[in-house]
C-alpha cells in the first residue's frame, strides 16, 4: 500500500471494524500486490473457506477456539496461517509453542477478559519479551496497544519479526487516522529490528 504496510487485515470477528465479504473483496483489490489475511473469531472452518474465497484473500488470523487441526486445514488450501496465543502471565508464554504448530506466525496480544482482540490494551513487554524467547524459532507477531509512539520502543525491546495494528492508528473505534498510519509505517520502518 501506499504507506509501505507489507499485509492488511479484514475483520469478520466482530466489533467495530467488522466488514462484510464485499468489502473485503474490494480492499483485497485495492491492496495490489499487499497480502490481505481474514481476522476470524468464531466462524466454523467451512465459512472461513467460503469467505476467503469468496474474497480472495490469501490467509487467516485465528482468534478464538481454533486448534492445530484448523490450521492445519487452511493451510492445506493453500492459506496463510497465523494462530494467536492470549497472554496475562509469564506461565502462559510457554503454551505459545504450541502454536507455532500448522502455523506461518503466532500473534501474541494481551488475553482481555471478554475481548477476543483489537482493545487496545498493550501487552506487558516484560511478558512480550518471554514470548519472544520462546517463539525465538518461530515468526512472532506482537500486537496489543501498539501506537506511532509506542512501537518502536516495543519492537526494540522485544524484536518481534511482523507488529500488527488496528486500534492504534484510529481516530475513532472502526475509522482509521492517515496521520496515525503515515507515523506509525514511519516508527516501523525506522526500526532495523522489524525490517
Amino acid at each position: 500500500m501506499a504507506g509501505g504496510a507489507d499485509l492488511l487485515g479484514v475483520v469478520f470477528a466482530g466489533g467495530p471494524r467488522v466488514v462484510d465479504v464485499r468489502t473485503a473483496g474490494a480492499i483485497r483489490a485495492a491492496a495490489g500486490h499487499v497480502p490481505v489475511l481474514g481476522v476470524f473469531g468464531e466462524q466454523p472452518i467451512e465459512q472461513i473457506l467460503h469467505i476467503v474465497r469468496s474474497a480472495e484473500l490469501e490467509g487467516a488470523q485465528l482468534h478464538g477456539a481454533y486448534d492445530r487441526d484448523d490450521a492445519a486445514r487452511l493451510r492445506a488450501e493453500g492459506l496463510l496461517v497465523w494462530r494467536v496465543g492470549r497472554i496475562a502471565a509469564t506461565a502462559e508464554a510457554a503454551a505459545l509453542l504450541e502454536l507455532t504448530d500448522a502455523a506461518d506466525a503466532v500473534l501474541v496480544e494481551p488475553r482481555v477478559s471478554q475481548a477476543l482482540g483489537g482493545t487496545g490494551v498493550a501487552l506487558d513487554l516484560d511478558l512480550a519479551c518471554r514470548a519472544r524467547d520462546v517463539l525465538a524459532n518461530a515468526t512472532m507477531v506482537l500486537a496489543g496497544g501498539l501506537t506511532p509512539e509506542s512501537v518502536a520502543a516495543a519492537a526494540a525491546l522485544v524484536r518481534p519479526d511482523i507488529v500488527d495494528v488496528s486500534s492504534g492508528v484510529e481516530r475513532l473505534p472502526g475509522i482509521k487516522d492517515p496521520d496515525k498510519i503515515a507515523r506509525f509505517l514511519e516508527a516501523v520502518v525506522g526500526h532495523s529490528a522489524i525490517n
